[in-house]
């Protein structure tokens, strides 16, 4: 599933792991850069060794192929959509492909500070009904010489899309709903830091963030936030050349395999009760920015 870039835009912005298939907030929406003209038009594609969406697994440990095309007024005012291809957990309800379209508004608050505030809307085509939602989103971030801090919030109100229908993950295997037609919302809270390495193309990148929201499964089988509280976190680097950034980072969280037992089959590798799909992990990505 779900919120708010895999990395793959962000690296024309230098957002922390932009390249790293590791989705945030921040990295899906900091897509914009100052621009020269009136409007700009900025993209990126990237081909990755996993979709991590805030520690999780949406493409079942597998490669991922994902794009996205900005569009950028001098006002502030930007719009784009990025998308994924998906697989087991993260097809939330069949769909083989994540769509998002985003829109914002971002302010210079000072020379080395800017206010990005705006909304990104999750699709998944093709699958089943009650799986798209909304989650707007705010973001602070400031330079200090080489090195970039954001902090950021996502805050998704209550949607059927990501309720609690399910308790357990027997329950939605059984396909027999425990509180049909609830809603629930989903807060998530983020820091980013990124360091350029003076006289080298690497850039140091760090990022911290926590989940918030129902405790069971979706109308899908899914959930933003598995168990309903967790964190999750990254380390890593990019190297850039040109038009290239190569990213490697390793990410992880706290849900282990004991706290996340309630929620299988869905929530494994392949759905089917074995193997995790957010433990640690190394991500390798390359991103071509246009």
């Amino acid at each position: 599933m779900k919120l708010l870039y895999a990395a793959a835009l962000a690296a024309m912005a230098g957002a922390p792991l932009a390249a790293s298939a590791q989705s945030t907030a921040d990295e899906k929406a900091d897509t914009t850069t100052a621009p020269t003209a009136p409007i700009t038009i900025s993209g990126a594609a990237t081909i990755a060794s996993d979709y991590r969406f805030r520690g999780v697994s949406q493409t079942d440990r597998q490669m991922a192929v994902q794009g996205g095309v900005t569009v950028a007024h001098e006002s502030g005012l930007y719009v784009g959509t990025w998308a994924s291809n998906l697989a087991g957990w993260g097809t939330f309800g069949g769909a083989n492909m994540e769509l998002d379209l985003i829109g914002g508004y971002k302010a210079k608050l000072a020379d080395n500070a800017a206010l990005d505030v705006g909304l990104t809307w999750y699709m998944y085509p093709g699958g089943a009904d009650k799986t798209d939602f909304a989650e707007p989103y705010v973001k602070l971030s400031g330079t200090a010489g080489p090195a970039t801090l954001t902090a950021g919030a996502a805050y998704a109100p209550k949607q059927q899309a990501i309720g609690r229908w399910y308790r357990t993950g027997a329950d939605a295997a059984a396909g027999v709903y425990t509180d049909a037609g609830a809603k629930d919302d989903n807060l998530y809270l983020w820091g980013d830091g990124a360091l350029a390495l003076a006289g080298t193309p690497l850039t140091a990148k760090a990022h911290v963030g926590h989940s918030w929201g129902q405790d069971g499964l979706g109308p899908n089988a899914t959930a933003v936030a598995p168990t309903g509280s967790y964190w999750d976190w990254s380390l890593g680097a990019d190297a850039t050349w040109r038009n290239l950034t190569f990213n490697l980072s390793y990410v992880d969280t706290d849900l282990s395999g004991r706290s996340s037992a309630y929620l299988r089959p869905s929530f494994s590798k392949g759905q089917d009760g074995t193997g995790s799909i957010a433990g640690g992990t190394v991500l390798a990505s390359l991103t071509a920015a246009f």
